[in-house]
């Protein structure tokens, strides 16, 4: 099984060629984040992730997580290596300096958080969660919640959860049934069950703050009548001091396909008098809230789909050039040769590096674009560039999660029947893989939310925007001699023509027949990952060439950059032209049998 590295060059090209570093850097706040400063950073986040959380990957999947008398046990090595995260001020790194975080930008932290997944991705989602329910409370909370539990969340002394999942209430929010009693001294009983919840239980900290969904006693029926409650593990005194244990247990822990090492559990509130809980924010807006933390939650799970399939293109590369088959192609009575000579699988190869790299590049710009929308002194461009993280944030979360099923699976591919053996780890990466796609929202959640509430309701202008940008590096490529970069403009090109059908009919139907413009939501945001990120690689191909013109950098990397864009127009970019004409064409075929006919 193949160790792990971060791709620290190929993420210093992205942050400083495409994702605008060095105007991040002059954002308000971010005057010190130099390119040394990054440089650090990463070089120290790599050694992290490769020397202390990658080995930990392959016994955490084969140990997992354990429930023993109410009480969930982490895998060998969690504890110590989580004290280790949290010591070294990784729980802190965009975090608010104000709660002890060190207020670096999301693009940096974005480029962390790729380290920490790829290299374990069961590990990384416990701080993910709770960063999520960091910034709900930032946003939300009292000033005696910020007081009380932000320095210690921000710290990595208490984690925290996001409780929305309920047995009979999975994606429908509005059958929650979890019920919020107030005492009359400010506090709340909380009564209810809560399932999937994501480290809900675990011995990695002494306090664990859940955010829970529950409904007073007078809410309305509906998404509208749902509150928000922090409910911590233990009670805690102003300064801290743990107290008795809150009336919120684990029942049991789920036995799943992969992430085997995250504890997935039950939690059961008030089975023994009721859980005390206190209201965040106002009543009744608790799905509002929520959804602070889900957006952060949603960037990242698309983060574990990309990260993903860069450990499983490194486990594959390796493999396929230790693996012996074989002799080459068009060589007669040659010797055997490693697999990588083969051209099947120099093409699956390449289709694993090319996507993994245009993945990178989408979702380091989208974090680019978060610091500008939350940082940029102009109001306009605050604007402008929020508008644009969220029209991204499902195409990231849903296209790099599918991308990550089907790159985990060409890795097992290129492993061939060794593929199919635990005993490489190829199979690890799939099986992880697979939730990504459901977490957060399924893929057709974030369709849904891509072309209704992103697109339809704004009649596709910041949509309409980016397509506008394209065409801006669609003139830089047609400056450009060579066939690679003629082979980049076409594809682009029929991509991108493509794309501004599939808006308009989207923009067009989804008002009057909004059955029809579903069926083609999911192919619509494929279609939208796969010209952006075809975007990024034709602007990653010319940022490449520029520095070769300039004789700057590796020449090796930069060429090889231009040949990965290429082969991304040629394979990736060409699909374009077909989802476009499904997410046209194709309802008609998919809504036409009755109930009966399947």
């Amino acid at each position: 099984m193949s160790n792990y590295t971060a791709p620290i060059r190929d993420m210093q090209f992205v942050m400083r060629e495409l994702a605008g570093l060095a105007e991040v850097g002059r954002l308000p706040g971010c005057e010190e984040v130099s390119e040394d400063l990054v440089d650090a950073i990463l070089d120290e986040a790599g050694k992290f992730a490769s020397g202390v959380l990658a080995p930990l990957n392959r016994t955490g999947d084969q140990q997992g997580a354990s429930w023993e008398n109410g009480n969930v046990h982490t895998a060998a090595g969690w504890k110590e290596a989580y004290k280790q995260f949290a010591e070294a001020g990784w729980t802190a790194l965009a975090c608010d300096p104000e709660y002890g975080g060190q207020g670096l930008p999301k693009l940096l932290s974005t480029a962390v958080m790729e380290m920490w997944k790829a290299s374990n991705m069961a590990f990384s989602l416990c701080p993910m969660l709770t960063n999520g329910a960091i910034e709900a409370l930032v946003l939300r909370g009292t000033d005696e919640q910020k007081a009380l539990y932000l320095t210690r969340m921000v710290s990595g002394e208490w984690t925290g959860t996001m409780n929305l999942t309920e047995p009979q209430a999975g994606s429908d929010l509005a059958a929650v049934r979890t019920k919020a009693e107030p005492q009359g001294d400010g506090s709340y009983k909380i009564f209810g069950q809560k399932i999937f919840i994501t480290y809900g239980d675990h011995d990695m900290t002494d306090n664990i703050v859940h955010l829970v969904l529950a409904r007073l006693p007078d809410a309305p029926e509906g998404v509208k009548g749902i509150s928000l409650f922090v409910v911590p593990k233990f009670m805690a005194d102003a300064d801290g001091t743990l107290g008795l244990r809150n009336d919120v247990h684990c029942v049991s822990i789920e036995h799943k396909l992969g992430i085997h090492a995250s504890p997935t559990c039950v939690l059961a509130f008030g089975d023994k008098g009721g859980a005390v809980g206190y209201l965040v924010g106002e009543a009744n807006r608790g799905l509002e809230y929520m959804f602070i933390m889900m957006n952060e939650a949603r960037f990242a799970v698309g983060m574990e789909g990309l990260a993903l399939s860069e450990r499983a293109y490194q486990q594959a590369l390796a493999y396929a050039k230790e693996r012996i088959q074989g002799t080459e192609l068009g060589v007669r009575g040659g010797p055997k040769v490693s697999i990588i000579h083969h051209p099947d699988i120099r093409r699956m190869l390449m289709s694993m590096k090319s996507q993994t790299e245009a993945m990178r590049a989408l979702a380091y710009v989208v974090g680019a674009a978060t610091d500008s929308a939350h940082l940029h002194p102009d109001e306009e461009v605050r604007k402008r560039s929020q508008a644009f993280v969220d029209l991204m944030i499902p195409v990231v979360k849903g296209w790099c999660t599918e991308n990550s099923i089907e790159i985990a699976s060409t890795g097992v591919q290129i492993h061939g029947g060794m593929g199919f053996i635990e005993e490489t780890g190829a199979a690890q990466h799939f099986r992880d893989a697979r939730i990504t796609t459901i977490y957060e929202g399924t893929t057709a959640i974030q369709a849904n939310d891509l072309i209704g509430r992103k697109l339809a309701r704004e009649g596709g202008a910041t949509a309409k925007t980016v397509v506008a940008d394209i065409h801006v590096v669609l003139g830089e490529l047609e400056t450009k001699g060579g066939e690679a970069f003629a082979a980049i403009q076409r594809s682009l090109k029929g991509g991108t023509e493509a794309l501004s059908t599939a808006i308009d009919y989207i923009v067009a139907t989804y008002g009057s027949d909004i059955k029809s413009a579903s069926v083609g939501a999911v192919p619509f945001l494929k279609l939208f990952g796969i010209v952006a990120g075809g975007w990024q690689m034709a602007r990653a191909a010319l940022a490449a060439q520029r520095l070769l013109d300039a004789g700057e950098g590796d020449s090796a990397f930069l060429s090889t950059k231009i040949i990965t864009a290429r082969f991304y127009a040629d394979h990736v970019l060409s699909q374009a032209a077909g989802l476009g004409y499904a997410i046209v064409n194709g309802a008609d075929g998919a809504l036409a049998l009755s109930e009966e006919q399947f």
